[in-house]
């Protein structure tokens, strides 16, 4: 499997293809099998990359090299190998797998990361007034905060102020000072608080909206401005604190002191270290590092941002603990969504939002499906649970009835229909869910569960149909069929008999022995030398430049007690050996010593023979051999397969590729 899936992974990178247009022109066929101009296009230019200069020369030979792939490919349809079961579950279980991933990516995650990056690019000016509400609100407590909020709303159309409102309605904590506005801020909001987001970026300026609903319970939102966004930037600064000074007279005097040292050239991080009140920062030269709005006072916000240049710096800027001097020493602006992609997709799978838009997507594909239940037979399944076995179905031992009921349930389109009895079976699958559940009674267990199964079958339904949605996926299902179907052609044509046609691979050998040959190698004895005999060691190394390994050990190791001193005897080819390479080339050099770190004796080489070039038998040139032999074989596979089937180029369409 290993080497099959290199093989796919090759192919799918060679063979990946772009949908192919009504108005796309064929460029070749093999019999009646078409190829698009699309689909070659997008190939070249995907497996070349910036080499993809589209030159006569290029493009020629990356065609012969995709017509070669499709003759192997229409030689395994011919062989029937497409109707083998067993890659027909293969392809299955890799479909499903794909199609997992890409409905949620494409109709979810893709679209979320791109709205977040688009709303990244802009900052908002909000108020908000909000009534919260407990994690596990009561219906009677959301109504009631439901009531409240509107009763806000209606004042606010009566002509009452926003921050007056606000002051009297709005549960916040902060509302009393800012009466309730938040000011400046940029997406993401906080986990739970996407709807509000949502309104901050396409509410009407000016316009009270709401009720929004967000984890924190209910908002009216006031939209005051947008601006690009500000990003992030990275500063230092020196503070000098008030109540550090006799007032804030002397404070001032002082941040105006230093401001005029700077200006005359002094080092910013020299005088932060000396003189800041910021008893973090002061030691690292005042470095604050990146922050973003709505972070720090606005003052200080507004002065940083205002710096136009890296080592620019501010003039005195007060805050309510005092003055301020702000080196700026980079800004991240706008950065490009393929820079940013990442983060952002690791923010939007943790956010509430993927929960909420992956919903969104199955209502719609309910909706599309023209999505059909029956409640009376679910009713009925419920009725028997609470006669039979509730507080079986409550535990882990409830077992879906036997035979499956195929009643049915549900229905989506016209020919997905879901039977009572895979509701069970989903049941049954679901056994922690329903005893985490118990505690909410047989029939809220089982509604959970249903809005959980009918979502997970709205999925399967879609992904049924998402080669007509996306004719890409279309295309990257047919390139895996068709890698699947290359590697079994060419292990049956081509690996398969290279193993097993001994005959053909001696006879192959004899014909081609000359290419198989050994260069210089040297016969070596690897010594090692006992930790606890280490003293020794320049005797034994200067015993064993003159004499055979066979007579150093006869010398050094004692007749009777343990063996201080072994060797091995090994064959190296020359240039093959680091340790050799950096040796003279020569009998009786011997290399450096060095340690062994596990049981640390002392190693090192001796060259006892320099054995001539010679030729090499099959056994050792096996792998070699092997490999030429499955060229070869390939080679004259093809020749056969462009006898087999007839290929036609479409010279105007090639033609047409070209770029002079």
């Amino acid at each position: 499997m290993k080497l099959r899936s290199i093989v796919l992974f090759a192919f799918a990178l060679l063979s990946f293809s772009a949908f192919a247009q009504s108005d796309d022109p064929i460029l070749f066929t093999v019999d009646d099998t078409p190829v698009h101009v699309s689909e070659f296009k997008y190939i070249y230019t995907k497996t070349n990359g910036k080499e993809a200069d589209f030159s006569e020369a290029s493009l020629k030979e990356y065609l012969d090299l995709y017509i070669n792939f499709k003759l192997k490919v229409q030689k395994a349809k011919e062989l029937r190998l497409d109707t083998i079961k067993s890659l027909q579950q293969e392809l299955a279980g890799y479909r499903r797998q794909l199609a997992d991933s890409y409905l949620i990516d494409r109709e979810v995650t893709e679209k979320l990361i791109q709205e977040a990056y688009e709303r990244t690019q802009q900052d908002v000016d909000i108020s908000h007034i909000m009534i919260n509400l407990p994690p596990n609100a009561s219906p009677e407590e959301d109504l009631q905060a439901q009531n409240r909020i509107k009763e806000a709303k209606e004042r606010l159309e009566e002509g009452a102020s926003f921050e007056q409102i606000a002051k009297e309605y709005s549960t916040d904590k902060s509302v009393s000072k800012n009466g309730g506005h938040i000011g400046w801020v940029t997406a993401l909001f906080p986990n739970g608080f996407y709807n509000l987001e949502t309104a901050a970026y396409t509410a009407p300026i000016g316009k009270v909206t709401g009720p929004i609903k967000t984890d924190a319970g209910y908002h009216l939102l006031l939209v005051h401005g947008r601006r690009p966004a500000r990003g992030e930037i990275e500063v230092a600064h020196i503070l000098i604190r008030n109540d550090k000074m006799p007032d804030t007279t002397e404070a001032r005097k002082l941040i105006e002191t230093i401001y005029e040292q700077l200006k005359a050239g002094a080092n910013f991080e020299d005088l932060a270290k000396q003189y800041s009140h910021d008893q973090v920062t002061a030691p690292k030269g005042g470095y604050i590092g990146f922050f973003g709005i709505n972070r720090y006072e606005q003052s200080f916000e507004d002065a940083a941002f205002a710096l136009e240049n890296d080592g620019d710096i501010s003039k005195p800027v007060q805050t309510s603990i005092g003055w301020h001097i702000i080196k700026r020493i980079s800004l991240k602006r706008g950065e490009e969504l393929r820079r940013v992609k990442g983060i952002l997709q690791n923010k939007v799978k943790n956010d509430a939002r993927f929960e909420l838009a992956k919903q969104a997507m199955i209502h719609r594909i309910k909706t599309e499906a023209n999505f059909r239940e029956d409640r009376t037979t679910l009713q009925h399944f419920v009725n028997t649970l609470m006669a039979d076995s509730a507080e079986t179905f409550l535990s882990y031992r409830w077992r879906a009835p036997e035979p499956p009921s195929t009643e049915i349930l549900c229905q989506f389109g016209e020919d997905f229909k879901v039977s009572l009895g895979d509701f069970e079976n989903y049941c049954q699958r679901a056994s922690r869910k329903r005893q985490q559940l118990a505690a909410r009674g047989i029939l809220a267990v089982v509604e959970e569960l249903y809005k959980d199964f009918t979502d997970e079958q709205a999925l399967r339904y879609e992904e049924r149909h998402l080669e007509e949605k996306y004719p890409e996926f279309k295309s990257l299902m047919r390139e895996y069929e068709e890698g699947v179907l290359l590697f079994e052609v060419t292990k049956q044509e081509v690996w398969d008999k290279a193993a097993q046609d001994t005959t053909g691979l001696e006879a192959f050998f004899e014909k081609h022995k000359d290419n198989y040959k050994w260069d210089e190698r040297a016969v070596v004895s690897q010594y090692s030398l006992s930790e606890s005999t280490k003293e020794l060691i320049n005797q034994v190394r200067e015993y064993a430049r003159t004499h055979t390994p066979t007579e150093v050990l006869a010398k050094f190791n004692p007749e009777d007690g343990d063996q201080i001193l072994s060797y091995q005897s090994r064959k190296y080819e020359k240039g093959r050996n680091e340790t050799l390479n950096k040796m003279k080339w020569e009998v009786g050099s011997q290399s450096a010593v060095s340690i062994n770190k596990r049981d640390r004796s002392y190693n090192w080489m001796k060259i006892e023979e320099i054995l001539p070039p010679a030729p090499k038998s099959l056994q050792e040139a096996r792998g070699y051999v092997v490999a030429d032999y499955q060229d070869y074989l390939e080679k004259k596979w093809l020749e056969s397969l462009k006898k087999e089937f007839k290929v036609k180029v479409n010279d105007v369409a090639f033609n047409s590729l070209v770029k002079k």
